[in-house]
This record gives structure tokens, C-alpha cells and sequence, in this order.
């Protein structure tokens, strides 16, 4: 039997998710059931989801999720928190056991608030100093990993098959206005709990299948300002990206598509004057955020998603419409299993991006 490592599936990995345009709170084991019909695309080394709406009862704070290797490190970790955050809620995470998950961390969460004399001395506001704090931990605290860091959101993630991960989490006992959902098939980097998908910072959240040939130079660029890659997986890095240029440097998502999945130069000398100026910029001023290689992303955020394929169209993906909700996933049996009869299917181009939004004042 051949083991991890030594067989390659190039085309594995499976993504899914589902929102609700009207706010409405759906079950997180609706996407975790999902993933069943694409079960082949992954190998059992990683699956996760992100669900948002989940926590309005703590909606004003951070919901920090933590995989810690040992009592010793949550301890030390806690001490920092409590330096810097005024801490409302600390618990286990609840899970239940199950046969197929097996040696897992230690899972905790807090809800906390930054003090604004902590934000008043690091001339920082409260996102910037959060984002901050998550890269410190993952750096420098050994055996302790923030995987999850926004206001009423959460990130649940394991090595073992999603649908397995799914029932891990007890997922049908939270709500939500959207999900995501991944199941992995590690190809150039490990399958490890902090490796599995989606990888998050504040509240984006991305899940990813295919490959990042373009991980040295993203990562590199990134890094400069002050973010660390330290999860051992490429992914990791677009989440980053995202964060960078919608929090950062508050491109619209429209732009940040067109700096990840940007346009060739031949397309942009055919556009209009005025368009053509634009995503002349952006590409130059934003070279290194490029990627390149084959992929399909769903970035979660506060109120909405966005999906994007590569611009060659390299990796599957398929989109929904069924009243007010809309579906994306790697294949369309997966959409079926959420919505049978959906009002509209279609595969979007290359390149372009399917956002979808919340209502305003509805999750």
C-alpha cells in the first residue's frame, strides 16, 4: 500500500459552502453533510469549516479558538492574554469522540475584548493589535496556535475527513448565516491539525483547493509587514493577502480579485481607458500578491463570501441560487445534497468573482 508522500493526487482537495442572503440561520452539519459526495477528494489528513452568526450572544468580541499541545502552554498563553484583553468567557471547546479523530490538541476558546489603554499605548486600533497578537502567539508561543480570531465567527478544523469533523465539532448544534467547508488532500506540505483548512485571520477565512506555485514570493512580500507565515501550509498565505488588501490597504473585493487572479496584460490592453488604468495599478503596485497555479478559493468574511477561480480555470468549481440562498462547491453533486432543486446552476469563469452579501443589518 502506498502512504502519504508517496502517491500525488494533484487535483484533490474539496471546497463547499453555503449562505443565506436574508441572515437566516442554517445548521453547520448542512455543509459538513455536503462534503460526503466529494469524499474521494480527500485522504482523512485535514477538513474544516467556518461558520458565521455562530456566537451572537458574544458578537462584540473576539472568539479566539486555540489548539494548544499541553496544559503548561495554555497556561502561559492565558497569562499574556489576560496582560492585554479583558477576557469574558474561556472554555473547551465542546466535541465528541469519535473513532476517526484521533490524537487531538488541546481545543479552547476565549471572547475577549483588547484594553484601550493596551491599544492607547500601541498606537494600534483593535484589529490591527488583535491581527498582531495572533501572529506573536503562532510564532512565538511553541505549542500553542490561534486558528480562529474574529467578532461572531468561528473556524473548526481537525486531521480526519470534514463530514467527519463535522460530527467531531457537533456542528449541528451551532447557526449560521454562511459556512464554509473543506476537506484536504495535502500535497506539498504536511496534514496536521494547524495545517488543516480554513485557514483565518480576523474574520476572512479562506478555504483553497489546488496549489500556490507563486507561495515563495506572496509569502515573502507579505511578511514585510508584519505577518508571519508559521502554519506550514501555502494557504495560510492568502488568507494573509486578503487581509492585507481589504483591511489594510481597503481595496474593494472586486480589486482584490483582480490582484490575486489578475487579468493577463493582453486582456488589460484591450480594456477601456479608465479600466484599463486601474488594473494597470494594480497589478503593478500589487505584483507580488499575484498567485499563480492552478486554484479555487472561497474567502468568508463579515457579511458575505466571495469565490474565485484561477484565471485559466485549472480547478472546479460550481455555483447556486435557490431563493435566498447561494451554494458554491468543487462539484455539483456536493450543491445537490444542500439543495436539490436549485432555481440556477452555473460554472463561473476564470478569474471572476462570485460575492454575495448579506442583507445590511441582517446577520
Amino acid at each position: 500500500m502506498k502512504r502519504e508522500g508517496q502517491v500525488r493526487i494533484p487535483s484533490g482537495c474539496a471546497i463547499a459552502a453555503a449562505i443565506s442572503k436574508s441572515g437566516a440561520g442554517m445548521p453547520g452539519d448542512l455543509v459538513a453533510q455536503a462534503m460526503k459526495p466529494m469524499h474521494e477528494r480527500s485522504n482523512g489528513l485535514g477538513g474544516g469549516f467556518a461558520g458565521y452568526g455562530i456566537y451572537p450572544q458574544y458578537r462584540d468580541f473576539y472568539a479566539l479558538h486555540f489548539f494548544y499541545d499541553e496544559r503548561a502552554t495554555r497556561k502561559s498563553c492565558e497569562q499574556y492574554l489576560k496582560e492585554n484583553f479583558e477576557i469574558v468567557q474561556s472554555e473547551i471547546v465542546p466535541t465528541r469522540k469519535i473513532p476517526s479523530i484521533t490524537d487531538e490538541p488541546i481545543i479552547w476558546r476565549y471572547f475577549v475584548a483588547p484594553f484601550r489603554s493596551t491599544l492607547h499605548a500601541k498606537q494600534m486600533d483593535e484589529k490591527e493589535f488583535v491581527a498582531r497578537t495572533v501572529m506573536k502567539i503562532n510564532a512565538d508561543f511553541p505549542g500553542a496556535y490561534v486558528f480562529s480570531s474574529g467578532k461572531n465567527m468561528g473556524v473548526f478544523k481537525a486531521v480526519g475527513f470534514p463530514e467527519d469533523v463535522g460530527e467531531f465539532y457537533r456542528l449541528e448544534e451551532y447557526s449560521g448565516y454562511c459556512w464554509t467547508a473543506h476537506g484536504r488532500y495535502p500535497t506539498n506540505t504536511p496534514g496536521w491539525w494547524g495545517g488543516a483548512h480554513p485557514f483565518a485571520l480576523l474574520d476572512y477565512s479562506v478555504v483553497h483547493n489546488g496549489e500556490i506555485s507563486s507561495y515563495d514570493a506572496n509569502r515573502r512580500f507579505i511578511e514585510m509587514f508584519g505577518y508571519k507565515c508559521s502554519l506550514k501550509t501555502d494557504t495560510e498565505v492568502i488568507a494573509y493577502i486578503m487581509d492585507y488588501l481589504l483591511r489594510v490597504q481597503g481595496l474593494t473585493l472586486q480589486e482584490a480579485a483582480g490582484v490575486v487572479a489578475a487579468p493577463f496584460w493582453s486582456v488589460i490592453d484591450r480594456m477601456d481607458p479608465q479600466q484599463r488604468e486601474q488594473m494597470t495599478w494594480l497589478r503593478t503596485a500589487f505584483s507580488s500578491l499575484l498567485i499563480t497555479g492552478p486554484f479555487s478559493i472561497i474567502l468568508g468574511f463579515e457579511g458575505g463570501l466571495m469565490a474565485l477561480n484561477d484565471r485559466l480555470k485549472l480547478r472546479s468549481m460550481v455555483v447556486a441560487e435557490k431563493d435566498d440562498r447561494v451554494y458554491i462547491a468543487s462539484e455539483e453533486a456536493s450543491i445537490r445534497t444542500m439543495e436539490p432543486e436549485p432555481d440556477r446552476i452555473w460554472s463561473p469563469s476564470g478569474g471572476e468573482p462570485v460575492i454575495v452579501r448579506v442583507k445590511e443589518g441582517e446577520n
